[in-house]
């Protein structure tokens, strides 16, 4: 039994890494701005966290005074801590805040494990670079770290479910691969390296490698409808961000982020046992 701290707790895969550090017994002080939100269930079917958390640890991660002891009489941290949708600046979150989590690591913890994204340092969004800034730090910092590296959660295939159940699906290169992993599988291979307590970076996804078109079939048998896959050519993305970022950069930023997997293999070695057709599946059916 350790005592870890939990970064990011309130995210689908946050709460999936609770529920499996609860399961093997360690305790978990999770870091969270709103309790009762914790308590109730999370996106996309992701696990409430009552009942699973021993301390809690309210308030911002970008208030200094809130993170210096943060990990005070912790012998872990897991950070699932990063910006997808949110209006939050990514570089105030997937860097700052997670260097000032880590700072107070360094102080009190033992091992520090961060999830990353497969292939960060390529994409030119803002929201992995700043994922991979901080992941460059971490790996040289005097403690004891893990890097995880996922392609895409089930909880971003979402998007195509909700392209499918309006009747057409969008895709940039319909033989591109990529192998998502479901949040419970992650956790797993997140807290087992946490365990091990050695030193390193992996990539890890899930067990199907599919190619988009595949991923859009499948949406469209979990709705019941027809395929209707449209190809949108390469050209149209660039003049497209750049109008998007006149309206919203912070939605042209993570449209960057998601045109970028899609135009490119984005696959992992494989593990789990959660496939995508289960779980477009039941998010339909808890949708009802």
């Amino acid at each position: 039994m350790a005592s870890v701290l939990v970064a990011g707790a309130t995210g689908y895969l946050g709460r999936y890494v609770v529920a499996e550090l609860h399961s093997r017994g360690h305790l978990v002080r999770a870091v969270v701005r709103d309790r009762d939100r914790a308590r109730r269930e999370g996106p996309w079917g992701s696990p409430s966290l009552d009942g699973l958390v021993d301390e809690w640890a309210l308030g911002s991660v970008t208030d200094p005074r809130f993170t210096r002891d943060l990990a005070a009489d912790v012998e872990h941290v897991v950070s699932a801590l990063g910006v997808t949708r949110q209006k939050a600046d990514p570089w105030q979150i997937d860097n700052l805040a997670n260097l000032a989590i880590l700072d107070s690591a360094l102080k009190h913890a033992g091992s520090f494990t961060y999830i990353n994204a497969l292939g960060g340092d390529r994409c030119p969004a803002r929201l992995t670079r700043a994922k991979s800034a901080f992941a460059q730090t971490l790996s040289v910092a005097e403690i004891c770290s893990q890097i995880i590296n996922p392609p895409a959660y089930f909880s971003d295939m979402t998007e195509v479910l909700t392209m499918a159940r309006r009747g057409l699906v969008t895709v940039l290169r319909p033989t591109a691969r990529i192998n998502p992993i479901h949040g419970a599988d992650l956790a797993v291979y997140v807290v087992d390296r946490m365990e091990e307590r050695t030193s390193g970076t992996w990539d890890i996804g899930g067990p199907n490698v599919l190619t988009w078109r595949q991923v859009a079939q499948l949406a469209f048998r979990a709705v019941g409808a027809q395929p209707r896959i449209a190809t949108v050519p390469a050209w149209v993305l660039p003049p497209a961000l750049r109008l998007t970022a006149l309206f919203s950069p912070r939605l042209a930023d993570v449209a960057q982020f998601m045109t970028w997997n899609m135009m490119r293999d984005c696959v992992a070695p494989t593990t789990g046992t959660h496939h995508l057709a289960d779980f477009y599946r039941t998010v339909l059916e808890n949708q009802k």
